[in-house]
Parts: C-alpha cells; sequence; structure tokens
C-alpha cells in the first residue's frame, strides 16, 4: 500500500545532536562487543531474512518489529537515526513503501550499502541492477503507479535479497562468506517449498476467484493461479487511506455475494469500516476469509509465516 506521509520532524531537529554523537560510533558497521556487522532492515519482515543468512555474524535491527505497530503511521526517531548512521547493512523495502528508510541514510550521512528490495522485483519497471541503475534506486523511493510494493510477498523475490544480503556480506566480512553464501541457498530452497505449494494450488484450484481489500497478498495469489474480482477502485481507496466511494462498495458487497469469489483476503494491520464489511458478506455467502498481515507474528521466520500463509490459502479454498 502506499505508505503515508511519515513524520520526521524530530529527526530533523535532532541532527546536531546526532552528529555529536557520531564520535561514539564504530567502524564498518561492526559492534566492539562482538565483531558483528550491524544490519539495519525496515520492518521484521526483511530482518528475518538478514537473520537466516547472516547468522551469528550480525546483529539485526528491525525499525517495526511487531504486527502491534502500523506501517503507515511509522514515525523515526533519533535514536533510528543513530542505528542507521552506525549500520554496516541497510535493507529497504522501497518501491513507495518505506520512504522513511531513505530519509534516515540520508540525513545519518551513512555510506553504508542499500539493498532495495522493490528493484530486484521482475515487475519492477528496470532490469533490478542496483549497480548500473543507482536513479532507479533512488527513484524505488517514490510510490510507481501500477506497481504493487509489497514484494515481500513474492517468495521468488525475497530469495533474490537472500542473495543480495550475501553478497554484501561478503564484503564486509569475506571470512563468513562461504557461511552466507551456504545460508543463502537454503533460504532459497525454503522459498522454493513456498513456491511449490502456490504451484500446487494453481493445478487443483486455477481461475477461482479472490478479493482482496487492499493488493498486500496480490502475488501470492497469482502464483496460485487465481483471479482477482475485486473492483480496482475499491482496493485503491483502501490502500489510499480513503473512503470507499458507496457505489464502488456496493459493487464490491455484490462481488462477494456473486458466487465468484472462492476466498477473500484482507490486511489484518489494516482494518477499516469497509473490511469489516466485506468481511460479514463473506461470513454471510459462506467464503472463507483470510487476514494477512504486512508484519512477521512474534517468534516466526520469513519462511514459516508466508509458507502459513501459503498453506492457508490451499486450506481455504480446498
Amino acid at each position: 500500500m502506499t505508505t503515508r506521509i511519515l513524520k520526521l520532524a524530530a529527526v530533523a531537529a535532532s541532527a546536531l545532536l546526532l552528529a555529536g554523537c557520531a564520535g561514539g560510533a564504530t567502524s564498518a558497521g561492526t559492534s566492539t562487543a562482538g565483531g558483528r556487522v550491524q544490519v539495519v532492515a525496515s520492518t521484521n519482515v526483511y530482518g528475518s531474512i538478514a537473520e537466516a543468512v547472516g547468522g551469528d555474524a550480525v546483529q539485526v535491527t528491525s525499525m517495526i518489529a511487531s504486527v502491534s505497530q502500523d506501517p503507515h503511521d511509522f514515525e523515526a526517531s533519533a535514536h533510528d537515526q543513530l542505528l542507521v548512521q552506525r549500520a554496516g547493512l541497510v535493507i529497504e523495502n522501497g518501491g513507495g513503501y518505506d520512504p522513511f528508510m531513505q530519509t534516515l541514510v540520508k540525513a545519518s550521512g551513512s555510506t553504508a550499502p542499500v539493498i532495495t528490495a522493490a528493484v530486484l522485483s521482475p515487475e519492477y519497471p528496470s532490469d533490478g541492477n542496483l549497480d548500473s541503475h543507482k536513479d532507479d534506486a533512488d527513484h524505488a523511493h517514490d510510490h510507481l503507479e501500477g506497481f504493487n510494493e509489497h514484494v515481500f510477498y513474492d517468495p521468488a523475490v525475497m530469495a533474490k535479497v537472500a542473495q543480495e544480503i550475501a553478497d554484501r556480506l561478503a564484503k564486509l566480512e569475506p571470512a563468513h562468506a562461504a557461511s552466507f553464501e551456504a545460508n543463502a541457498k537454503s533460504f532459497a530452497a525454503g522459498t522454493a517449498k513456498i513456491q511449490a505449494t502456490l504451484a500446487e494450488i494453481a493445478t487443483a484450484h486455477g481461475g477461482a476467484g479472490v478479493f482482496v481489500t487492499e493488493p498486500l497478498p496480490l502475488y501470492l495469489a497469482d502464483a496460485a493461479g487465481l483471479d482477482n474480482k475485486t473492483p480496482a477502485a475499491f482496493s485503491e481507496a483502501v490502500e489510499e487511506g480513503q473512503d470507499v466511494p458507496p457505489a464502488t462498495l456496493l459493487s464490491a458487497l455484490r462481488t462477494i455475494a456473486s458466487g465468484d469469489v472462492a476466498v477473500v483476503i484482507t490486511n489484518a494491520q489494516a482494518a477499516g469500516a469497509e473490511t469489516t464489511q466485506v468481511e460479514e458478506k463473506a461470513k454471510g455467502a459462506n467464503v472463507p476469509v483470510l487476514r494477512f498481515s504486512e508484519i512477521l507474528p512474534d517468534g516466526m521466520t520469513y519462511l514459516e509465516w508466508m509458507q502459513g500463509n501459503a498453506d492457508a490459502l490451499g486450506k481455504a479454498l480446498g
């Protein structure tokens, strides 16, 4: 969904203070305690992937780390800027999803490499080469019309992110390069399993209708061969945090009750009046409703989370 304008006044106001604290920052993005690479991720989705690849050689901090936090309303702090200033590696989603990360990178003066997941998506309007397309990396922080920025719901793209993390970490800690590479391959095997589950769903239920209140799960739904029946004006309004026009809402509710929708998927972290009406209409029409989140539930890894989402989708359809 398009991230709402974030309030970063506190960060700007504290820039001088942070400059004064910079003398205590460790070099090369590592901690003095354990010599681990400091990785800062916009959400725990990317934090989890960094932990899977980096293992004990990294210390990961995720800006948004709980499902109780709303990514739309995130306000970065002076402490967040300091974390980015000391980072050895920064990971963001891009595509307009988490613009606060680039604001923090610029405000902190960080020279750490930045991995932008959106640029690695085949749906992103470029070849996804971060090294040869610096302008693309900058552009990826803006909302792109027609591009679904929720690339973390595409397991294949997350496998690319894992490999990119391994490559970047290998340059920072060459002694652990083999371990990073092995971990990235293991992670990719996990994403392949998720993709296999989605392929099985496509074989059994390809063409079945899906209604999504927002574009959040569409990469997963597309891989499962489902047909998006959601009126575009409905999901666009919800995504932008706007009221759904009455005529559009009526059309959406009729679509759900028509028998053409096999499953409804909502965003568990962005509920509203329209979402509630959609869920109630689905319940009345005996259409299963799934609630998918943007943030990892406590105690879960990325692979566990996304495999669980794929399994739940198959169960709802089957």
